[in-house]
């Protein structure tokens, strides 16, 4: 088993060094417009939204929904029922006692199994159904190594390795092992920035945070950056990776005390790979028309867009919304995009794919 499992490693190793090595002039290309432009009418989702401050994150799973509160003042986690959006239970408690959670980045499911991201504690928990089946318990905390940087993100490759975002700047990603372990640091930034990348890299790696998902079963790893309008598209079984840079390109920013400060665009907030395509939410607003709308009293947070390319990164749809969003949940058997909107009291909208 042991065996198994290091080869498994080593063979996504290689290709993420072999593929995050190539330069960005080799591996870059531009995409302009979407060949379709489709507009979504959403309908709201009624839940008990006393239960929300932020819903950042909504995965479905089967017949249970998880969404995930980034600025919650209780759980970080609530459960419902699928489809009718039951409310069933809550986990990952806010607090800094042992099995309650600091703060939270993201949740996903596996199987049955509900992984939730501890930034504050470095843990990724592991949540699995209770006796009575209607709520999930927390059975593991995969504590990550201190040396690996703040951990914002991370997917399952299998079910021995963890991928992360590296915010040191000295890589892409980080492998993780089950125990927490940092095996290795693979790949590079795919930047254009010599600069940056020679003479600031932990500024032009927060530049550079990305939203990541991964699909077992087609073997595609999409990041999305938050900054800018970048997708990179690694496929781990074919070996191919392609980085696509859109008409904002990429994150802009300036140093300031060793910090990277955004001055562009605010670029993608989630990307969910399913077994057809990849799907990404895209905002596309400046940070100037942001300031400029909050001085006059527009407060809208989220995207306005989700951007749909094919599992080679190439742009197929642009769906434009009636509400602002911030998370997805794509289920393409059914034609059916569930979001999370912040901006309103009832923050769960249902969207048919046309």
């Amino acid at each position: 088993m042991y065996f198994i499992i290091k080869i498994h490693i080593m063979a996504l190793s290689v290709f993420l060094l072999s593929s995050c090595a190539l330069k960005p002039t080799e591996a870059s290309v531009a995409y302009g417009d979407f060949p379709q432009t489709i507009a979504l009418k959403g309908t709201t989702v009624p839940v008990d939204t006393a239960l929300f401050r932020y819903p950042f994150r909504i995965r479905v799973q089967g017949d249970k929904v998880a969404v995930m509160d980034l600025h919650s003042t209780d759980h970080f986690c609530h459960l419902f029922h699928y489809p009718d959006f039951r409310y069933l239970a809550s986990l990952g408690k806010r607090g800094e006692a042992p099995g309650e959670v600091l703060s939270s980045e993201n949740i996903r499911w596996n199987g049955e199994f509900l992984w939730l991201l501890d930034t504050g504690k470095s843990e990724i928990n592991r949540y699995g159904v209770s006796l009575s089946g209607d709520s999930l318990s927390r059975q593991e905390a995969v504590k990550i190594d201190e040396e690996v940087l703040r951990t914002l993100d991370f997917v399952q490759y299998d079910d021995s390795t963890f991928i992360i975002p590296d915010y040191s700047g000295d890589s892409r990603f980080c492998l993780i092992n089950r125990k927490g372990h940092l095996l290795r640091r693979v790949g590079t930034i795919p930047t254009g920035n010599t600069d940056a990348l020679q003479n600031a890299r932990p500024a032009l790696a927060q530049a550079w945070r990305s939203f990541i998902d991964y699909n077992p079963r087609n073997g595609v790893l999409a990041a999305v950056t938050q900054l800018g309008e970048v997708l990179e598209v690694y496929n781990l079984k074919d070996s191919t990776h392609v980085v696509r840079i859109g008409p904002h390109g990429e994150p802009e920013f300036k140093v300031a005390e060793g910090y990277g400060i955004p001055t562009g665009i605010m670029g993608f907030s989630d990307v969910q790979v399913t077994d057809k395509a990849i799907y990404a939410v895209f905002h596309g607003r400046s940070f100037k028309e942001i300031m400029q709308n909050a001085q006059k009293g527009i407060q809208v947070d989220g995207g306005q867009y989700i951007y749909v390319f094919s599992l080679h990164g190439e742009p197929l749809c642009k769906y434009v919304l009636d509400h602002y969003i911030y998370g997805i949940s794509v289920n393409e058997s059914e034609g059916i995009i569930y979001a999370t909107d912040v901006n309103q009291d009832d923050p769960i909208m249902k969207y048919k794919m046309k």
